[in-house]
């Protein structure tokens, strides 16, 4: 069972570093569709089987682990195969991606990955896409071959693709339009405006919000919610990033869905079972059954 941590999240500038308590639970259970659950973080970090009881207990019926290397993509994997409230998303993550190219593996990853997509418990290629963010000119070309490298996959084994956009959203869009996107196509993490949402579910895509949705200054999200197709919304956590207000800044884990969950009923104006209930079915629609 996938119990040792791939990495440690980072303590620097956050001042509480416990879990917080569990929300309400949900009265029809969801799914949190991408989280990270081989990075530790907290004073007491979480074992995956803790990580899971916790989210269960909250109606929190399952997670897709997602991945950004070879070694997270193995432990996604290995955490599917051992527990049935768990499925795969394995790739190389586009900052990643420079880095392996300059070691001259880019190649080698990228078949690794191929491997691990065989998986019957791998129902995602993800997380993939570009980030002009953290990555400047000289690494994007690698990012583009790996993210085109990637969508081939995901096409090649007849399963969903996790978008990781930030920052880069005319060229991942153009990317999809010009090599023809997989089937399913989830923007994880949804970053764009009311008008990137638009053209999105118009092309068929899945909009994946996560907890930022919650902040102040992201009107954007919450406009891009609005008009995204409910048929077309996803929630996840992104754990152990991007908690919900008011717990911005503590250790994340899929546990805490429901308080996203009831924000974005909130803001949709509708009722939270109904919204559950819809959640679920566009998340299996996605990713297939669990068990």
């Amino acid at each position: 069972m996938a119990e040792t941590y791939v990495q440690a999240r980072s303590t620097d500038g956050r001042k509480d570093l416990r879990y917080p308590a569990a929300p309400e639970p949900l009265t029809v259970p969801v799914y949190d569709n991408h989280a990270h659950l081989e990075i530790s973080d907290g004073i007491e970090p979480l074992s995956l089987g803790e990580q899971l009881d916790r989210a269960q207990a909250v109606g929190i019926a399952g997670v897709v682990q997602a991945s950004g290397d070879i070694e997270s993509s193995r432990w996604a994997v290995d955490a599917a195969a051992s527990d049935p409230r768990v499925l795969a998303a394995v790739a190389i993550h586009p900052n990643d991606a420079p880095a392996y190219a300059a070691e001259g593996r880019l190649d080698a990853a990228i078949a690794v990955i191929d491997e691990l997509a065989a998986h019957p418990r791998t129902r995602a290629i993800g997380e993939t896409g570009l980030d002009y963010f953290r990555t400047d000119e000289p690494g994007r070309p690698a990012q583009h071959e790996s993210f085109e490298a990637h969508i081939a996959l995901a096409k090649k084994h007849g399963i969903a693709m996790q978008i990781h956009d930030r920052d880069a959203h005319d060229d991942v869009l153009e990317t999809l339009r010009r090599v023809g996107a997989p089937e399913r196509t989830v923007f994880h993490c949804f970053s764009g405006d009311e008008a990137m949402a638009r053209v999105a579910a118009d092309a068929g895509y899945h909009l994946s919000f996560a907890g930022n949705v919650t902040f102040k200054n992201a009107q954007n999200l919450r406009d891009a919610l609005q008009v995204t197709p409910l048929e077309r919304i996803l929630v996840e956590t992104d754990a152990p990033f991007l908690t919900p207000v008011p717990l911005r800044g503590r250790p994340n884990a899929p546990y805490l869905v429901p308080i996203t969950v009831r924000f974005m009923a909130a803001e949709l104006g509708m009722d939270v079972d109904e919204l559950c209930t819809q959640l679920a079915a566009n998340t299996l629609a996605v990713y297939g059954t669990f068990d």
